[in-house]
Formats: structure tokens, sequence, C-alpha cells
């Protein structure tokens, strides 16, 4: 058989990978475990009414990726306001900050003793600045870091935010502080700040609109997309992966390889490769670790539920962080208009207790909670469905980065493998990011010379932007 480029996953990485090669004259062929492309991006569809898996807003720095977006999707992608709250303590706080909501929110006691609270952090930081909660409270206070972050993070993340290490924290809130965001409150149409963005593009159908078009473009210029393809087995010779193994309609196909470009998570593929890696560097694999996500889709009887986007729970009475109303993404995502579809999202860990429980006893759950946080009446809720995803984040805790250095250190050995993505990096990345990883694996694949590890290294996060003097984005 003859060699060929193999891309292994067929979410926003492997899709643009296999898409830039085509652009370049080069085939490939997309391996996917999934029965639909997008990964984490993806849409999912339940009686007409589609949803996300978490929310994907269309957003970026880079004008590469911007293009590609553009091109793909055409007038299919939407400009929509973003709307996003916190709800805390029964209220709701709008973010960016607005003094007025933020004062009598909190109260003028507590927003005097958050004041309090930051000036002492700023006299007085935690040094040296190792952990999560380290770089908050030196931006923000700590009386604020435990009303805005400390729960709603630990949700996510399933430990203290004290074993979550501080490169999270600045890749994701890179630039932002107590006096920055309070500036953007104040000061919104001044130059020189940073703020929040405030609307972003949306594509009609769901972010899974872009993956599926992407990958009927890349079947059409002659490559192939192998769904329902879990990948079992890679074998290596020396500094070479020789071939793929992929487990189809119950039994096992080969795929000589002569370039492999894999956004499977570092764990699973160092796991399968045969002969097996260095026992040091199955240990420190097998020490990397994710948080998993559940979706619990519910379908309302009710036009109108709330005006945001999505909205953080940072209660700890409830086990949900996060709700998303698709109707305010996107009104087509809804079949019938006279009724809402949420998306509670759980973050959770495979086999814990909520993971194993059954999907109606989620739904339940999920209709029990909204109503205990005042946003509708459980008896509202007529339906609902339930979407599980492993590997959804990438954790960065006390271990990851000796870890992910000897794991990367070995692959990057082999000469003809490049990773990308998320879970190809470890790194939480943003859908633009790891398209970006995806354009530079393909072009180094023709020639060029790019180092995908640097990518979102630098770049500030792509929810900062820089206004000038008359408050136009730069």
């Amino acid at each position: 058989m003859t060699k060929e480029v193999l891309i292994l996953g067929a979410g926003p990485a492997g899709l643009t990978a296999a898409y830039e090669l085509a652009r370049r004259g080069l085939r490939s062929t997309v391996l996917e475990a999934d029965s639909i492309v997008g990964g984490l991006a993806r849409t999912e569809t339940y009686k007409g009414n589609l949803f996300d898996i978490g929310g994907h807003r269309f957003f970026t720095r880079m004008g590469e990726v911007e293009r590609l977006w553009a091109e793909v999707l055409g007038d299919d992608l939407r400009q929509v306001r973003r709307l996003s709250r916190i709800l805390y303590r029964g209220k709701f706080f709008y973010y960016p900050l607005r003094p007025l909501n933020a004062l009598f929110g909190l109260g003028i006691g507590e927003s005097v003793a958050v004041t309090f609270s930051y000036l002492h952090a700023r006299l007085f930081p935690s040094l040296p600045e190792e952990s999560f909660e380290d770089y908050v409270c030196n931006r923000f206070g700590r009386r604020l870091f435990g009303i805005f972050f400390k729960t709603y993070t630990e949700k996510v993340w399933g430990i203290p935010c004290t074993e979550i290490r501080a490169e999270w924290a600045a890749q994701r809130i890179r630039s932002l502080s107590f006096t920055s965001v309070v500036a953007h409150a104040l000061f919104k149409r001044r130059r020189q700040i940073k703020t929040l963005i405030e609307s972003f593009s949306y594509p009609r159908l769901g972010p899974g609109m872009m993956w599926t078009k992407l990958s009927e473009r890349v079947q059409a210029m002659g490559s192939r997309l192998l769904l329902e393809s879990p990948v079992v087995r890679v074998t290596r010779s020396g500094p070479v992966l020789e071939e793929v193994t992929v487990r189809r309609d119950g039994r096992e196909e080969t795929f000589p390889a002569s370039q492999v470009i894999s956004s499977l998570p570092l764990q699973v593929l160092v796991r399968i490769l045969s002969p097996a890696a260095p026992e040091d560097v199955q240990r420190a694999a097998a020490g990397l670790r994710y948080r998993d996500f559940l979706t619990v889709l519910l379908v309302l009887r009710k036009r109108d539920v709330f005006p945001d986007n999505w909205i953080y729970i940072h209660s700890p009475d409830v086990h949900v962080g996060r709700i998303q109303n698709f109707k305010n993404w996107s009104p087509d995502m809804v079949a019938d208009p006279e009724t809402t579809t949420l998306g509670l999202e759980y973050f959770v860990s495979e086999g814990d207790a909520l993971w194993v429980k059954p999907d109606a006893d989620l739904v339940e759950l999920a209709a029990r909670e909204l109503q205990a946080l005042g946003l509708a009446a459980s008896s509202d809720v007529t339906d609902g469905a339930v979407k599980r995803m492993r590997k959804a984040y990438p954790i960065y805790d006390g271990s990851y980065k000796e870890n992910l250095g000897i794991v990367r250190g070995y692959l990057d050995s082999f000469e003809n493998l490049a990773t990308v993505g998320r879970n190809g990096l470890h790194k939480y990345n943003n859908q633009d990011h790891s398209m970006m990883t995806a354009l530079l694996a393909a072009r180094n694949l023709c020639g060029e010379s790019h180092d995908v590890w640097a990518v979102n290294t630098d770049l500030e996060y792509q929810e900062e932007i820089l206004l000038d003097r008359n408050g136009e984005s730069q």
C-alpha cells in the first residue's frame, strides 16, 4: 500500500491540517473515532434542536484563521451581541464590570472590603507566584478572588485553586486586573484600555456547521475522512512512525504512514504506541490529567428565559457550572421558536457520580437546579438529553509541566510526527489557536519551519482587544 499523510482526529485542528494540505496539493486521510466531526467544537442535534458542547465563539486576533472562517461559512457566519453574567448569591453581575451593578449587587460594605483587599494584595503580594490562587489574588485581591473566581474555578477543575498552576491563569486572563476591569467600566470610550469583547461571530447552525462544511471541502479536494474509526495502535520503528491501525466495522485496518499529524490526547497517543514507549515516558503520559465534561440539554416550554448567551454559576449549592442559552447564540438553533433550549454544563471526571448517573436522572437534576437558581420552574422542562465528552480540558496541576516535558521530548524524536490542537499539545487552546497549530504543522510538511508549540504562548488571550482613541479595535 502507498504511504500517505494520516491525520488523527477530525476536530478543528485535524480538519484544518487536512484542508491546508489539500490547498497545497497534498492528500490525506483523516481518522476519527466519533460519528460526527468537530471534536469539542461539534454541534449535536436532538429532535431538531441544535446544541454545542460548551460555547464556541468565533473571535480571534489571527487574521489567517478569521479569513478561513469567512471563506468556509460566508453569509452563515453571523455577528452576535455578547451578554454573559455571573450568578452569585441570587444576583447577576455583568462582565465586564459595571460599577453601579457591582456596587448595588455586593453592597457598599462589601465593595469597600473588596477595594481594601485589592490594595493589601498590591502592597503584600503572594510570592513566589506559583498557583492560580496566587496569580488572581495578586491582581484582584483575596476577597474578589473568593467571590468571583474560587468556587467556579474549582467546579471546573475539581481540584483546589492552590493546585492549579499560575500558567493557566496567565494564559486565560493575561493583562486583566482589578484596575483594568474598573478602567473599562468607568472610561470605556477613552484610549488605550483593554476590555473584553462585546460581540463575536457565530455560525447560523452552531460551530459544527464550520467543521461539517470544512470536511466536505476536504473530501471534495481528494482527501478521505473515515468516521467511527478509533485509532488502536501506532506502530513505530526507530525514529519513524510506520503505520496506524484503526478499528472499523468490528475489524482492524492498517494504514501505512508517510507523515502523521495527531490531535489525540498525548496520554492516549503514548499508550497506543507499539512497541511501547520507554517506561519513564509511559509514567509521564499517565500523569497528564484531564477534566471531562457533560452537557444536559433541557427543552423548555417558554419563549424567553434569560437574555444572556451564557451564565456562570458560582453557587456551591448546585453542581452546574455554566448554562448556555442556545437561542441567544442563534435563533436557528431551536426547532420551535415558542420553546427555549438550555445547555447545563457539568464539569466532571470520568467514572465519578455525575458521569455514571443515568441520563434521565441527569435531566431531572438539571431541571431541579434550574429551579433552585430561580431561572425557570422545573415544570417548564418538557424534554432533555445528555452528551458526555471525555478529556475536554487538560489540567495544569503541579506535575503537568514536568510530565509534559518528558512526553514532548520523546515525541519530538520522531521524524514524521506532529502533534496539534488542545489535547495534542496538552495546552488550554481555543479553537483559533488549535487551528493555527494545524496550519503551521501542515506547512512544516511542505518545507517550512514553524514552532507549533509556541502558538498561544506569547499572544495575549483573544478575549482582550486594544482600543484606540475612538474606541475602534486595532
